[in-house]
């Protein structure tokens, strides 16, 4: 059966769901769902979401969605389709950015807003496999010293582990439970839940709805909806082989060597340089 609505785990899905200024509402109730209380969110902003370091050896880092509430708090959110080499490494990277633009010219006493990065992850986590919350859906990390205690509260990350999310419609209590079963299964629905009845799911059914999509749009979904399922197929595959070397932390070696394998299978070479972290130039050259 065709699909009605949009994959959310489409660069392009979800983008239009959660990434465009009439989508802000839409982002705002799910933020505020994953969000404690004395975060809630009023209003929001999107910012550039393509930042440069300061100099030019850093490297560039790109957000899905970069944006900041109405008291300057930052929140960086990314989707995550696929099993990728040092991911973790990679949120913390991209935290630093949010950090660093805060600097003020002349004198200036540090003190910084929240940051909040958020990663919706198409996959689980392997380092949990072999721990009691190898089945949480939701990660929710602070800085922390030996006793446990929070160090430094302005810095969070939360991680949604999508595939551990099995609730049911009849089991979903709170406000978080409705949006993660919407973003799993919402490639599924023929028709929309009796679960949401209200005006912010039925803005976000209107916008997924691939019915609506303009001609450009239907070709720019289609051609992102191959390489996603390309992109996810070819890297679960690899991993789940054990032919990519994630483990091999910090050796070049580990790198190349998964490089060579997805250009083998015909793996778009920007998805190569996403998945390993090598430039283009340099994949070219294998």
């Amino acid at each position: 059966m065709k699909a009605k609505y949009v994959n959310p785990f489409t660069d392009f899905g979800f983008k239009k769901i959660f990434g465009e200024e009439a989508s802000k509402p839409l982002l705002i109730d799910f933020l505020n769902a994953l969000l404690p209380s004395r975060s809630k969110i009023i209003d929001l902003n999107f910012k550039n979401n393509e930042h440069l370091g300061q100099t030019i050896a850093d490297r560039k880092a790109i957000y899905d969605i970069y944006c900041e509430s109405e008291n300057g708090e930052k929140f960086i959110v990314e989707l995550q389709k696929a099993k990728q080499n040092f991911f973790k490494d990679r949120t913390i990277y991209y935290s630093t950015f949010p950090i660093r633009e805060q600097a003020e010219k002349g004198e200036w006493n540090y003190q910084l807003k929240a940051i909040y990065c958020i990663g919706i992850l198409d996959f689980t986590f392997d380092d949990y496999e072999s721990e009691p919350e190898k089945s949480e859906v939701v990660h929710s990390i602070k800085l922390k010293n030996q006793n446990n205690v929070v160090f430094y509260d302005k810095l969070t990350y939360i991680y949604l582990e999508m595939p551990n999310f099995k609730l049911q419609e009849n089991q979903l209590t709170t406000r978080l439970d409705q949006w993660l079963f919407f973003i799993k299964n919402l490639e599924d629905f023929q028709t929309i839940p009796n679960i949401f009845s209200d005006h912010v799911f039925n803005k976000a059914f209107e916008k997924a709805e691939i019915a609506k999509f303009g001609p450009i749009e239907m070709e720019q979904y289609e051609m992102n909806l191959k390489q996603y399922r390309d992109y996810k197929n070819t890297i679960d595959t690899a991993f789940d082989d054990g032919k990519v070397e994630g483990k091999i932390e910090g050796k070049i070696e580990g790198k190349i060597e998964t490089a060579i394998l997805l250009k083998k299978l015909g793996v778009d070479i920007h998805i190569i340089s996403e998945s390993t972290g090598l430039s283009q130039f340099e994949i070219e050259k294998l």
